[in-house]
């Protein structure tokens, strides 16, 4: 009888040491568990690096728009009366060119070089005050600059400012009513353009533009040759336009 009481006795307690050894270890599994969840965001991967859009490089692209000019003519010596004023006409039309150009950027500023090269289908004609029932008329071939360009960046969006020098290729003539032309003068001249714009990096490698330009050609003497017998007749002839363009840049050389 006492034997059995002990083997009872021994029994009930190794089962109560089991239970108790469960009950530890399912403890010990559910901190842990807690534990490892409170630290996860502790061990999550950061997110993949994505470098920010860099200006620095070169560029070459396209661009359209339009093109208005006052060309304010006046009477020059020798011929008379000099200073007389002849009539003022407003070539304007569309213009169609190409650019190229490099940038390098410092911060959030950017600095750069462009070169522009247009064809222009611009033409004015204006009646003559010194000639009565005469029709003068500008043509504005071409124009062209090359400018340095200053400006601030948003990431991907360039405001920017530029300034620099400008060509220009003009025919001009001086016609009857019936517009058989009297005489002509043709003309490469320079001046300076001072322009601002923005632009916007669609991709690395494209984006693009709107830009305002103004173009200053200051006066110049133009001789006009009658189509008959070759005389001469002299014009000063003061030029001022405005140029609106957009368009895109192909970009290469990436930093």
């Amino acid at each position: 009888m006492i034997a059995k009481f002990t083997r009872c006795s021994f029994a009930r307690a190794t089962r109560n040491k089991l239970l108790l050894s469960c009950a530890a270890l399912s403890i010990c599994v559910s901190a842990q568990g807690v534990l490892a969840a409170d630290m996860a965001p502790l061990y999550k991967a950061p997110p993949p690096y994505v470098p920010a859009f860099s200006w620095t490089g070169c560029y070459s692209g396209g661009h359209l728009g339009g093109l208005w000019a006052q060309k304010d003519w006046t009477v020059a010596a020798p011929t008379t009366p000099t200073g007389a004023v002849i009539g003022t006409n407003n070539p304007d039309g569309p213009v169609v060119g190409s650019q190229f150009g490099c940038n390098y950027q410092v911060g959030t500023w950017v600095v750069g070089v462009q070169g522009d090269g247009d064809w222009a289908h611009a033409t004015g004609t204006t009646g003559d005050l010194i000639a009565a029932g005469m029709q003068d008329r500008s043509r504005i071939i071409w124009l062209a600059s090359v400018t340095g360009r200053l400006g601030y960046t948003w990431n991907r969006f360039l405001g920017y400012v530029k300034g620099g020098g400008a060509w220009e290729r003009d025919n001009y003539d001086v016609s009857f009513p019936n517009e058989t032309i009297f005489s002509t003068a043709t003309e490469t001249r320079s001046g300076w353009t001072v322009g601002v714009g923005g632009e916007y990096a669609f991709w690395d490698f494209l984006t693009g533009f709107v830009e305002y330009d103004y173009y200053d050609f200051g006066t110049r003497t133009n001789a006009f040759t009658v189509v008959v017998g070759g005389a001469q007749n002299f014009a000063d002839i003061r030029e001022r336009q405005s140029v609106v363009k957009a368009g895109f840049n192909l970009k290469f050389m990436l930093k």
